[in-house]
């Protein structure tokens, strides 16, 4: 299946979203994820607390970040489309998705390439 274009999601969430993405990936049949605890901030350059009644401002917040890979313009649709409703509060720093077209992938164990590498039978088409 070499004329298949493997495309790669990252998407930046709130830590509190986790579970729901988690969840609402698995819901559409997208078991293949990687997640990281990471940390950043947005447009607005972090935010500011009280503690102990000072203010602290705090420069990058923590966030979750998942990364994706599909095999298809449709499953990327539908990926962003539930990241997106998942991790959606309205407020700032809901967080970012974005995707990348992937040069090539390979299976190490297997040596399968492209397609083949990060495809089972259990997981999106």
């Amino acid at each position: 299946m070499s004329d298949v274009s493997l495309i790669k999601i990252e998407a930046i969430v709130r830590e509190e979203a986790y579970l729901d993405v988690k969840h609402a990936l698995s819901e559409i049949g997208v078991n293949g994820i990687t997640v990281y605890q990471v940390v950043g901030c947005g447009l607005q350059r972090g935010l500011s607390e009280y503690v102990r009644g000072q203010k602290v401002e705090i420069e990058v917040t923590p966030k979750i970040k998942f990364e994706i890979v599909v095999s298809s313009e449709e499953w990327e649709k539908k990926t962003i489309e539930t990241i997106s409703r998942a991790a959606f509060t309205g407020n700032p720093g809901d967080g970012k998705i974005f995707s990348y077209n992937i040069r090539q992938a390979v299976k190490i164990r297997t040596g399968e390439t492209g397609y083949d590498a990060v495809q089972s039978p259990n997981e999106c088409r």
